[in-house]
């Protein structure tokens, strides 16, 4: 009698699995889908860079990869990340709520929330930073200061080998400082130093298993103590450092706001009679939140990652030095716009954001409808993984992709060009909101630095290591590297 029982429950999970196969035979190719786990079996513990690669070769560029009951869109190469992120746009401007994600936002700020709130904020952020002077004067002064800044602290090395980690984070977040805030922080103070240590910890646990295992049982690990409870531990830290400087601000009234949390106290000001309005203080908090979380590792990894080329590639590092010296002459300081003088130091500049990408996928989307992507069927509430590394890495749009190379970024007469296949901020709605603050961070930081030092490599040391350390984002491993002043500008 077991046995009858036990075969019938056999022919009924088989009939199960096949009537699931066949009413998901529009939906795209991928991995087969297991009971509980869905497709991460294919995924592994971690997901590495190579991964998605992988399983791109061998289902296509837009595959479905099953994270347990919810399916998840993996969109790779140019052609395919176009059509989801621009030609599909509002279908896939959702961000997925997951677990993790509501426990720690809870619907605030701009990089996570959805519908109205997410439009509004998304409309006031952008808003900002442009009356904040991004891309002008106001704003690119006071990242040229820190840029000096970081140039005076490498200049105390002394040319002996050193780890500027610490030293690029320092500078990258107190840029984030002055938009948010006004001001700046002394790297010694203890305020600012926990700042970085959360900020440090949560791109840390973000991919980690910890994380991951929150994500698939969050009714198990909400009681259990572990990595993913310091993190929210962190986060709520930084809500509270946040707050404290929304209440500086409201006792120092400015007749003309000066920074992102004065037009945000502004605003909501203007809208306390419009029921529909999401300017509140929760909102502000998480918006401070999102702008050092966003802005401060990214673009730190790229500077890292920058000078870590230069040592490897002397003969590129050289090019930039000339082609400074050619059009600049003897200008101790570069400013923004400089970059229009210098092809090669922006196709370089480029180039290693292309050549090494800081994030491992795009942040995933959601999508807000049942949508057809390619001849795919994609089910409303999907979650849509761009994989902005194959744009990067298409060989169908660059001439040697696998290669470090600052050609893919100019003319055959040396003139810089703009590639439709650079994307490291995204596309579409959900497009980085700080690609511009980056992009004057990144030329002014890498243009002063080199301007100041030639980047050597320490004795007996032949080649710094390129193999990244991956997480939720790709890092270099730690590394030393020689500062050695440069005698024009000395």
């Amino acid at each position: 009698m077991l046995g009858v029982l036990v075969a019938l429950l056999v022919c009924l999970l088989m009939i199960h699995f096949l009537r699931q196969l066949w009413s998901h035979k529009s939906y795209p190719p991928g991995p087969l889908r297991l009971p509980i786990i869905g497709g991460t079996w294919r995924l592994g513990i971690k997901l590495y860079k190579d991964t998605v690669l992988k399983m791109s070769e061998q289902y296509g560029n837009i595959l479905m990869a099953w994270l347990g009951p919810i399916p998840a869109v993996i969109i790779s190469g140019y052609e395919a990340v176009i059509e989801g992120l621009i030609n599909h746009s509002e279908d896939f401007d959702e961000r997925p709520v997951t677990p993790f994600v509501k426990a720690a936002v809870n619907g605030h700020g701009i990089v996570f929330s959805n519908g109205h709130t997410w439009k509004q904020q998304r409309k006031f952020g952008v808003t900002t930073m442009r009356k904040l002077g991004l891309g002008k004067k106001g704003m690119e002064l006071q990242i040229e200061e820190e840029a000096q800044q970081l140039v005076e602290t490498f200049a105390r090395a002394k040319g002996q080998p050193f780890d500027a980690t610490m030293a690029i984070s320092n500078s990258i977040c107190n840029v984030i400082c002055a938009v948010a805030f006004g001001h700046r922080f002394p790297v010694q103070d203890r305020e600012f130093i926990k700042l970085m240590e959360a900020i440090e910890y949560l791109s840390k646990c973000i991919g980690s298993v910890s994380y991951l295992l929150y994500e698939l049982f969050p009714w198990i690990m909400e009681r259990l103590p572990g990595p993913h409870k310091k993190a929210l531990a962190y986060l709520e830290d930084f809500l509270s450092f946040a707050r404290k400087e929304i209440e500086n601000h409201k006792k120092c009234a400015v007749h003309e706001p000066q920074d992102f949390i004065d037009f945000y106290l502004f605003q909501m000001k203007k809208s306390k009679n419009d029921r529909n309005s999401t300017y509140n203080e929760d909102n502000l908090a998480q918006c401070i939140v999102d702008l050092f979380i966003a802005g401060t590792e990214t673009t730190a990894l790229t500077l890292r990652w920058a000078l870590l080329f230069m040592a490897n590639h002397p003969d590129i590092q050289e090019k930039v030095h000339k082609e400074m010296e050619d059009v600049l002459g003897s200008s101790q300081i570069f400013h923004y716009q400089d970059g229009k003088k210098l092809p090669y130091t922006n196709a370089v500049i480029h180039e290693i954001q292309r050549f090494q990408y800081i994030l491992l996928v795009g942040i995933p989307r959601q999508s807000s409808k049942d949508v057809n992507l390619c001849g795919f069927f994609i089910p409303k509430g999907a979650i849509i993984v761009p994989d902005l590394r194959s744009v990067l890495l298409d060989p169908k749009q660059w001439e040697t992709p696998e290669e470090f190379n600052p050609n893919h970024f100019l003319d055959k007469d040396g003139n810089f060009v703009e590639r439709e296949a650079f994307l490291p901020f995204g596309a579409g709605g959900r497009v980085c909101l700080g690609e511009q603050l980056a992009r004057v961070e990144i030329f002014l930081f890498f243009a002063n630095l080199l301007r100041a030092f030639t980047f050597q490599l320490p004795e007996g040391v032949k080649e710094l290591n390129t193999d990244p350390i991956v997480g939720a984002s790709v890092a270099p491993r730690p590394y030393k590297l020689c500062a050695v002043p440069r005698s024009s500008s000395s």
